[in-house]
């Protein structure tokens, strides 16, 4: 199977042409709507574009022909992935323009789908290229990952982390380079706040045997008004990552791999801002 470089190009610009449809307010819902529950379509139409939107992005869906041109030339389990990813994404921004938000997991439901999906839908990109089962860092310091829970273990454990941040950080030249080229001063500030705080985290990860370890539950202050609820949802985790609970036990993972999978997904997320 072919890297997925280009097919996670081509999932970013058909997510930035859905988006642009929902956010032009210029655009009626008469218009919007229909229109937003048949765009993964359009990815198989060589001919359709949208050129009477007032956005500032709208040059992605003058431009469409181009953007489905490249989809339809991916293989088929790429196109697969990325058409899915924008049916489920328009279909829930079509929904809650036909309905009020009223409850918390209104919210929830919107930002997943809306959000989260386009983080899955490359994840599943990667999944589908079969690159994750390719030799990954943990091994150069232990011979199984679920060795790096043991306590004894801390410093290997660290020195990997350690490994993992500085990959990621080898990207912020070429970042810091293309922001001293953007002349937009609101396009400038959305990078530049965004990946100071992945910047952020990177510093708070490295050479941190916290990372290792569930500290959260020790810093809940007893006054806050979340306290409690808070505390309950530490627990289900901690039972749920023990090694006999579901998550480890239905998957065989190491009660490290959570930890991991968020920083990873930070670190993943640094490689995808650089492309």
């Amino acid at each position: 199977m072919c890297p997925p470089e280009d097919a996670v190009c081509i999932l970013f610009l058909v997510v930035r042409a859905v988006d642009t449809v929902e956010d032009d307010m210029t655009i009626s819902l008469e218009t919007k709507i229909p229109m937003l529950r048949n765009f993964h379509t359009y990815l198989y139409q060589a001919d359709w574009r949208f050129t009477e939107s007032k956005d500032k992005h709208r040059q992605v869906l003058e431009d469409f022909p181009t953007i489905s041109q490249e989809f339809r030339k991916l293989p088929a389990v790429y196109q697969e992935v990325i058409a899915d990813t924008c049916h489920k994404m328009e279909m829930c921004m079509a929904e809650f323009l036909e309905k009020r938000m009223e409850f918390l997991l209104d919210w929830d439901r919107y930002c997943h789908y809306v959000s989260v999906s386009v983080m899955i839908g490359v994840s599943r990109l990667f999944s589908a290229a079969e690159l994750e089962d390719a030799p990954v860092v943990w091994s150069k310091y232990s011979k199984n990952l679920s060795d790096l829970a043991k306590p004894e273990n801390i410093v290997p454990a660290v020195q990997c982390l350690n490994d993992l941040v500085t990959n990621a950080l080898q990207h912020i030249p070429d970042f810091l380079l293309y922001l001293s080229r953007l002349r937009n001063q609101s396009e400038f500030n959305f990078f530049a706040v965004s990946q100071l705080m992945y910047f952020a985290t990177l510093a708070t990860c490295y050479n941190n045997p916290q990372v290792f370890k569930r500290a959260i539950y020790q810093k809940i202050p007893v006054s806050d008004p979340s306290a409690e609820r808070t505390q309950n949802i530490v627990s289900t985790i901690q039972k749920m990552c023990l090694s006999d609970g579901p998550v480890v036990s239905r998957h065989r993972f190491s009660p490290i791999y959570l930890p991991c999978a968020a920083l990873l997904a930070v670190l993943s997320w640094q490689y995808l801002s650089s492309l």
